[in-house]
C-alpha cells in the first residue's frame, strides 16, 4: 500500500495522536517547509526570574550531542491498593528535535520549524495481586530552558482499561487533553496555569539548579500525572524549593527538598558532578526510587 502524506492543523494532529495511542491506527503526516513560527510567550515565561535559580546552559553541554540516551534504572516502590509494591523504574533522557507543525519529534530534518528539546521518558511496570499496572510518561523540555515544559504525555494500562493525558504549551497557559475509562473522566480538555513546573519534570529540571546551600525559591507545581485517572489535577501553589550539599553513600551530592504543601515534601538527591544524575527520590506519597544502574546507549536500535 502506498504511503499517503497529508498536512493537518495542529489541533487535529493531537486528535490523531490520541487515536493512534488508543487504537494503534497510524496516520503519516509531513512537516512544514515554511519559516519557523515565533516562540510563544509561554515558552519564554519567567526566563529572567527562573534563570536566577536554573542554569539555561545546563543541557547545552556536548555530552547530549553524542547521539546516545542516558538510561537510568531505579529500584522503586509505590503503594497500590494499600500495599507497598516493589518494581523497576526507568528514566531515559535524550536530546531530540521537535517540529512546530505537528508538535512531535521530527523525522525530516529539512523542515524549517525545528527546535531542540530534551526528552525524558519514565516507564514502570508495577505488579499487584490481581494484575500489573503500566505507566509511561514522556516529558519534553526546551533544551536551552531546562525549566520550560513544552509538552507532557502520560499513559496507563491495566486490565480495567487505559488512560491518556497530554499537556501542551499554549500562548500563555497549558492545555490538558484527557481520555480515560472512568465515568465522569471519559474525554475532555481543560486549561492549566502557565507559570508552573510539572512534578513529573522535577527529576530532570532540578538537575539544572544553580546549586548552592542558600538556594531557596517558590514555584507552582502541577501534581504527578502518573495515575490511571484523569481528575482535575491539583496545582500546589508556592511550593518551596531548597537545596543543601551533603554526602550520599560517600558521594558528594545535593539534597533538594520540594515542599508542595504542609506535610507533603518530596526529596531528591543529585550527584554534585555533572551531569548531576538523580541518585534517589522520596516522595510524600510513597513513590520512592533509588539508582540501580546508569548507562548511555541508543536504546531504540535493534
Amino acid at each position: 500500500m502506498n504511503n499517503i502524506f497529508v498536512t493537518l492543523p495542529t489541533s487535529f494532529s493531537r486528535i490523531l495522536l490520541s487515536i493512534f495511542l488508543l487504537t494503534g491506527s497510524l496516520v503519516i503526516v509531513s512537516c512544514s517547509k515554511q519559516a519557523p513560527a515565533e516562540e510563544t510567550a509561554l515558552e519564554l515565561r519567567n526566563q529572567a526570574t527562573l534563570s536566577n535559580y536554573f542554569n539555561p546552559s545546563w543541557a547545552m553541554d556536548t555530552l547530549w550531542d553524542d547521539g546516545l540516551a542516558e538510561v537510568a534504572v531505579y529500584d522503586a516502590e509505590r503503594e497500590v491498593y494499600g500495599k507497598k509494591r516493589e518494581f523497576e523504574y526507568t528514566q531515559v533522557t535524550v536530546k531530540g528535535d521537535f517540529n512546530r507543525e505537528h508538535n512531535v519529534k521530527t523525522d525530516d530534518y529539512s523542515c524549517q520549524d525545528l527546535f531542540p528539546v530534551m526528552k525524558i521518558n519514565q516507564f514502570c511496570r508495577i505488579p499487584t495481586d490481581n494484575y500489573p499496572y503500566h505507566y509511561l510518561t514522556s516529558v519534553f523540555v526546551h533544551r536551552e530552558q531546562p525549566w520550560a515544559l513544552h509538552k507532557l504525555t502520560s499513559t496507563s494500562q491495566e486490565w480495567c482499561g487505559n488512560t491518556f493525558k497530554a499537556i501542551t504549551a499554549e500562548s500563555d497557559h497549558f492545555k490538558q487533553y484527557y481520555n480515560s475509562y472512568f465515568d465522569g473522566q471519559g474525554e475532555g480538555e481543560r486549561d492549566l496555569p502557565g507559570d508552573l513546573l510539572a512534578e513529573d519534570q522535577l527529576s530532570y529540571t532540578l538537575r539544572s539548579l544553580r546549586f548552592k546551600d542558600s538556594t531557596a525559591f517558590e514555584i507552582d507545581v502541577l501534581e504527578t500525572q502518573q495515575t490511571n485517572q484523569s481528575k482535575e489535577p491539583v496545582v500546589y501553589e508556592n511550593a518551596k524549593v531548597s537545596s543543601v550539599g551533603v554526602m550520599f553513600n560517600n558521594v558528594p551530592a545535593w539534597k533538594v527538598d520540594v515542599q508542595l504543601a504542609e506535610g507533603k515534601t518530596n526529596t531528591y538527591w543529585f550527584a554534585k558532578a555533572y551531569p548531576n544524575q538523580l541518585l534517589e527520590q522520596k516522595t510524600w506519597d510513597g513513590r520512592n526510587y533509588k539508582l540501580k544502574k546508569m548507562s548511555r546507549y541508543a536504546y531504540w536500535q535493534h
